[in-house]
């Protein structure tokens, strides 16, 4: 990819698509296409169609979505599936029409089956029943993938996809209810320090396993993505290391400070039992996970802390 092209990040906002602008802008990149949803809503097809007619974007990365955890996933299934399957189908659609040289596609590990081997090869993909507390996002996804693979066949257009372990990072989503589970616990935790209580709340037994990357290693990852060759259109992009949900709570109350205990609501669902992806496509050609979780968490901690500052000040200058 010629770091000079015209470069658009739909997303650039979100955690992902602000942690592509941030490489991006590190590699030097100069020509970048960037619009807030007010400026350009993604679902609606006629917008979408006038910003390729008018930009003719070189490279896209489709980082836009509606996103959240399994609250938001089960309080909002339409607004999941429909707005997402809107936003991919309109943008790699668009993308193809005016001439974009490629198109890289974020995906989830969400698309796999619940219950499929472990780690998680890309082949496993509708090889089984979904996770039933995200599945339609999930669904969403795997639309968008199967979208990517389709237009490679019959175009030939260089549209790939990376499915993502659980993100976390500077740019996260810390609401309350619709975040994952590590904004939650570092809200949470955070809250309960100030507060000064006795005890957290987690919810479900803290037995799962799970896989944790730095955001900006993932933008690292995809700017690699963008740039090889293999003809691979779908590829796991993860740390390689996995944790239960307990040791996570754990090194975040660590990070936070947090000195009371942890008590864990079993009432709740846990999710997917275990969720490692297996990253060897990738690894084998070139590209390893760099950012270890302990440290990750802290810095992240602290980004948290420094947006709370920055409101806490504008409200003071009000």
């Amino acid at each position: 990819m010629n770091i000079h092209a015209r470069i658009y990040v739909a997303g650039h906002r979100g955690l992902v698509g602000s942690a592509i602008v941030r490489r991006l802008l590190a590699e030097g990149a100069d020509n970048l296409l960037l619009r807030t949803h007010q400026e350009l809503d993604l679902t609606h097809q006629a917008q979408v169609e006038e910003f390729f007619t008018t930009e003719k974007p070189e490279y896209v990365f489709l980082a836009a979505a509606r996103v959240g955890g399994i609250h938001a996933n089960s309080t909002y299934p339409a607004e999941f599936i429909r707005d997402n399957l809107a936003i991919q189908t309109n943008v790699i659609h668009s993308a193809w029409k005016h001439g974009a040289k490629k198109l890289l596609f974020l995906g989830s590990s969400c698309i796999y089956p619940r219950d499929c081997p472990q780690p998680i090869k890309e082949e496993y993909l509708l090889t089984g029943p979904l996770e039933p507390t995200n599945e339609w996002y999930a669904i969403a996804k795997i639309a968008g993938l199967k979208m990517c693979q389709a237009y490679r066949q019959q175009y030939g257009f260089d549209a790939i996809c990376a499915m993502p372990t659980n993100l976390y990072g500077p740019g996260d989503n810390f609401h309350p209810e619709d975040s994952h589970v590590v904004p939650a616990l570092i809200r949470r935790f955070h809250e309960a320090k100030q507060a000064k209580a006795p005890f957290v709340v987690i919810w479900g037994s803290g037995r799962p396993l799970r896989e944790f990357m730095h955001v900006d290693d993932l933008a690292d990852a995809l700017l690699f993505l963008i740039n090889d060759r293999s003809p691979d259109s779908g590829t796991n992009v993860g740390s390689g290391k996995e944790v239960t949900v307990a040791a996570l709570a754990r090194i975040i109350a660590s990070a936070v400070d947090y000195q009371g205990e942890l008590h864990f609501d079993t009432s709740r669902p846990d999710g997917t039992p275990r969720k490692l992806l297996d990253t060897s496509r990738l690894s084998t050609r070139g590209w390893t996970s760099k950012i270890e979780l302990a440290p990750g968490l802290a810095e992240t901690y602290r980004w948290f802390c420094n947006q709370l500052t920055a409101v806490a000040d504008r409200s003071t200058l009000q």
